[in-house]
């Protein structure tokens, strides 16, 4: 089951990344680019899932250098 997802999801990236290169806003950079882009598809389909994923990380990196101490 752990598989089929991992599976779907990188075939919906690779979707994205493909149409990203050819069609998409940014189709004048490179197709790494896009396919760097495509790896975060869910962020693109829901923007506020953007937001929410910047604020953890940011709380991450600050709660693991307070902590370090």
């Amino acid at each position: 089951m752990r598989n089929m997802l991992i599976g779907g999801y990188v075939v919906v990236a690779l979707i994205f990344a493909v149409y990203g290169n050819w069609w998409g806003d940014y189709a004048y950079k490179g197709f790494f680019y896009n396919a760097g882009r495509a790896l975060v598809w869910p962020v693109q389909v829901i923007p506020g899932l953007g937001e929410l994923l910047g604020l953890i990380l940011t709380l991450a990196i600050v709660g693991f250098i307070l902590l370090r101490k």
